[in-house]
């Protein structure tokens, strides 16, 4: 069973979301790791750059499959965690630990259409 943690917001998509004030950090699940298994390579938009909710931005690779990541919630990117770039395998040991980019939030009210740890484990169990 994969890791799911208190206090973050959960995608379909399977990224997470820690809101803090009108900021959000973004990362993808466990679950997604897991299923994703070694991987070799990541895209991240640059800082400045803009994305709606449900938009792709950026692209993370392993040795068996590549994957859209998807933004849970619209805004500007303040900030890209560019070391991971360089070890994208950080991301399996430590998905929660290993964000990928923070936004500022445009829309807080579409965190509404997020699932919280409880939904989340429930919706990954529905899919095993």
């Amino acid at each position: 069973m994969s890791k799911i943690l208190d206090g973050y917001l959960y995608t379909k998509d399977d990224e997470w979301l820690k809101v803090e004030g009108e900021f959000g950090t973004i990362g993808i699940s466990d679950h997604a790791q897991d299923a994703l298994s070694d991987i070799v390579y990541l895209e991240l938009p640059n800082v400045g750059d803009f994305f709606g909710i449900g938009e792709t931005f950026g692209v993370v690779e392993s040795v068996k499959a590549a994957a859209d990541l998807m933004m849970p919630a619209s805004g500007d990117i303040v900030e890209v965690n560019e070391s991971l770039v360089d070890t994208p395998e950080k991301l399996n040991s430590d998905p929660y630990g290993s964000w990928l980019i923070k936004i500022k939030l445009s829309h807080p009210s579409e965190l509404k259409e997020m699932m919280d740890a409880a939904a989340y484990t429930t919706y990954c169990a529905e899919r095993e």
